[in-house]
Order: structure tokens, then sequence, then C-alpha cells
């Protein structure tokens, strides 16, 4: 069901699901007589590629998901752990280990350590699965943490998570009543307070990763198709797909809330 529901939302994204459109108009035009009926439908695929790769429409979808939190602020009270969620990876030892991180992971784990660096004594919670490479999300995060100086007795690793509703979980049968700081990308944390809050917990939100920004001035660079201007389209759009599906999986699930026992790692 992951693995299904990995390929059908890659497909349903903005950018393959034009070309693809494209490609039909192509196929008519080519194949069939209906010529105009084809060469309108290549030209709504052109014209949807430059629209959603705009800063003006890219920038307008995505800001108001990204700001519905703020930037993590220390709060009165003692914090027990900093969960930073899962994101890419690769595995390479030709490369530095920060840039074995995806962006997103990277950006991620750098607001979970300054997180902690708050709070002395809290213990930096990693997860994510190994996606199919030998290593997981986890542990590679955890290696870059090592590098930037964190202590090996402060990291934990759940290595097993692979969506954010597993992570919830793991974390709720870890961390049980005590006091939790979640960290991730800004587009993705109501999904991910809903998956949490479901699971019992009330983790303090820290997104990181912001993305769409309206201060761009430059008017070449506002006003001219770009792939970063296309990723936060794609981003909008990855997490509107997540939070039909999370409405979806509730109802028919029932608000299932039982809790998978995590699995523990050390380094």
């Amino acid at each position: 069901m992951f693995e299904l529901k990995k390929v059908v939302s890659s497909l349903l994204m903005p950018l393959p699901a034009l070309l693809i459109i494209g490609l039909m108009g192509l196929m008519l035009i080519m194949f069939t007589r209906k010529q105009k009926s084809g060469c309108f439908i290549v030209l709504f695929s052109l014209v949807g590629i430059f629209l959603i790769a705009f800063q003006p429409v890219s920038s307008r979808l995505l800001m108001p998901l990204e700001r519905q939190y703020s930037a993590f602020f220390p709060v009165d009270e003692p914090i027990n752990y900093v969960m930073v969620l899962g994101s890419g990876h690769v595995v390479d030892d030709e490369i530095p280990p920060t840039s074995e991180l995806s962006r997103t992971g990277l950006m991620r784990l750098s607001e979970g350590i300054r997180v902690m660096r708050i709070y002395p004594g809290s213990k930096l919670i990693l997860s994510g699965y190994a996606g199919g490479s030998d290593v997981s999300n986890a542990r590679m995060m955890a290696k870059v943490a090592l590098a930037l100086g964190v202590s090996k007795s402060d990291i934990i690793l759940l290595e097993t998570a692979k969506d954010t509703w597993e992570e919830a979980r793991q974390a709720a049968a870890f961390v049980k009543r005590k006091k939790l700081v979640v960290v991730t990308s800004a587009s993705h944390m109501r999904r991910a307070l809903h998956e949490f809050h479901s699971a019992g917990l009330k983790p303090y939100p820290a997104p990181t990763n912001y993305l769409a920004h309206d201060k761009v001035t430059q008017f070449w660079s506002k006003y001219s198709p770009k792939a970063v201007y296309l990723e936060q389209t794609e981003r909008y759009w990855h997490e509107t797909l997540g939070y039909l599906w999370q409405s979806l999986r509730d109802w028919a699930s029932g608000y299932d809330e039982t809790a998978i026992e995590p699995s523990e790692s050390s380094l």
C-alpha cells in the first residue's frame, strides 16, 4: 500500500501530469484527425507548465500553507525530546555527509540541533527508514549530527518509520507524557501535527525549510519560470494530496490510534 501510494502520488504531481496530458495531445495530432483538439491539449499543457513554474502563482499557493505556524521560540518549560522527521538521502562515500542528506533533510536536522541546544539534557530523536538503501535516513542524519558536534549519547534512532503516521505512533510509544518538539518542513507541519495529535501527543511545532516568499524584488527573477518555483507548486500539491489521503484514511479507519512499538537502535 505504501509503495502504491507513492507511485500514484508521483504521477499526480503537476509536472508529470501536465507532461502526460501534453503527450496525449501529441498522439491526437499524430495518429488521429482531431488535430485541433490535440493542439488545444498541447497548448493547455504548455501554459500549465509555465504557470506552475511562475513565482506569483507558486508562492501564492504555498505561502499560506507554510505560514500557519511561526518559527520555534523557547518555551517556559523543560523539553525532553526534539524529534526530526525523516526525509531523503543518498549513500555516497565520495561526498561529505552533509551532501548525502537531501536539502530538506539537512534543513530539518540543523533546526532540530538548534532547538536541542536551547535545552541542555534533551535528546534528539531521528526517524526515517532506509528507502531502498543500505542505511536508514535516521542513521544518515545521525552521521551528520555527530559531525556537527552532537553527542552520541544524546541521539535516539527510530529506523523503521516509512511515513509520518508511523513516526507519530512510534514517538507516542517512546515519548509517552514527556515534552516533545517536532521538527519538519513548514509546508508539512499541519499534516504532521494532525498525526501526532491523533497519536495522543501534543508536541511543540518547529517548522523549517520555508520555500515560498513574497519579497522577490528583481523582476527578471520574479517573472521568469524557474525550477525553484516549480518545486513550490509541487510541494503545495503534494501536501494537498497528502491531506486528502489523510482525511480519507481517518474517515475509513475511524481514527484508529493503535500505536506501533518503536524499533530503537543504538549508534
